[in-house]
């Protein structure tokens, strides 16, 4: 379990180049060429965690729980077997919002600017490292959990924005909820296929 410690707006937040710098840096508990994780050790916050490759499935969450390299919660191993099945050689889980919190319920109650736009920064990086020739795949699985906070949805509005500018092309997993929400990972069965998911009508309904 990871409860916040306090609000995120209380906290000192690495910038997202600040992180990347660091990553690049120092010794590390994991395999470096086997996996991408910024920032590289545990914070209250998490902006990127997966496996690197030229063709990843970039997973959506609404936030990060307690996942790190070697040490993958059971939501993450559901991302890896999803991204493997359907064809993508690694996997990235990225989040609405950055800040760790094992039950949503916990997340900020007001919406923190700064973690935000380091956040959207990291999103960008994401979608620039493909390699020449691949679209961005963008797997939307943040479940009903969008509901929990009301900055979430702008959030995704923001993201969806800067997918559109890289030519990102999204999916979803699984049934969607009968408000129309993208499927959460987890519980998902070890064959489940991504299917083309018309982002912009979704956001018109929420």
């Amino acid at each position: 379990m990871h409860i916040p410690q306090c609000e995120t707006t209380k906290l000192e937040i690495m910038t997202f180049s600040q992180a990347l710098a660091s990553e690049a840096e120092g010794s590390f508990e994991y395999d470096r060429e086997k996996w991408l994780y910024i920032p590289n050790a545990y914070t209250e916050y998490r902006y990127i965690l997966g496996t690197r490759g030229e063709n990843p499935l970039i997973c959506i969450g609404i936030n990060p729980s307690t996942a790190r390299p070697d040490d993958l919660d059971n939501t993450l191993k559901s991302v890896e077997r999803t991204a493997r099945f359907n064809g993508y050689d690694s996997f990235i889980m990225f989040n609405v919002y950055a800040q760790r919190a094992t039950k949503p319920e916990d997340m900020d109650d007001s919406f923190n600017e700064c973690l935000h736009r380091e956040n959207m920064e990291a999103f960008r990086y994401v979608l620039s490292s493909y390699a020449e020739g691949n679209t961005p795949a963008v797997w939307a699985a943040w479940g009903t959990i969008i509901e929990k906070r009301p900055y979430l949805v702008d959030c995704v509005r923001e993201m969806v924005s800067i997918g559109n500018e890289y030519g990102a092309k999204w999916f979803t997993v699984g049934k969607r909820s009968v408000k129309g929400h993208p499927h959460h990972p987890l519980y998902l069965r070890n064959n489940s296929p991504t299917e083309e998911f018309e982002v912009l009508p979704y956001l018109e309904t929420i």
